[in-house]
């Protein structure tokens, strides 16, 4: 796996509060239109804002915090073979694998592991980015 981190996306309680936060509180240019889901550009890194509850659905675990710290680190890679193999890859290292790589609703493939600590990473290949 080449380090560096992709996205940073932050389950958080309330959207538009966030998206004003981000946005308008600190100016961070925005990469999207979407009423579901926040991007913005971070120089190198995109900072994801996205609803807490459907965050934790995507990875398939609980959303009341215990085991779920409210965020994900992703890492996207250039096909859905190989999110099977770095997901692979982190699992030999240690990591525990938490969702198979697999086909999701926004159109991409991804899947979780959760590192030796506890921190979920998406490795996920997307063809809109």
């Amino acid at each position: 796996m080449k380090p560096h981190i992709t996205i940073i996306t932050l389950g958080i309680e309330d959207l538009q509060r966030a998206i004003d936060f981000y946005q308008n509180g600190l100016g961070l240019p925005r990469k999207d239109e979407s009423e579901s889901i926040a991007f913005f550009d971070m120089t190198g890194t995109i900072l994801a804002l996205y609803p807490r509850d459907k965050l934790a659905e995507d990875i398939t675990i609980s959303p009341d915090g215990r085991g779920f710290q409210g965020f994900t680190l992703a890492h996207n890679v250039d096909s859905p073979e190989e999110v099977d193999s770095t997901l692979a890859e982190a699992v030999a290292a240690g990591a525990e694998l938490v969702k198979p790589g697999q086909k999701v609703f926004w159109g991409g493939y991804s899947g979780y592991f959760k590192d030796p600590d506890g921190f979920y990473w998406e490795v996920a290949h997307n063809p809109f980015l």
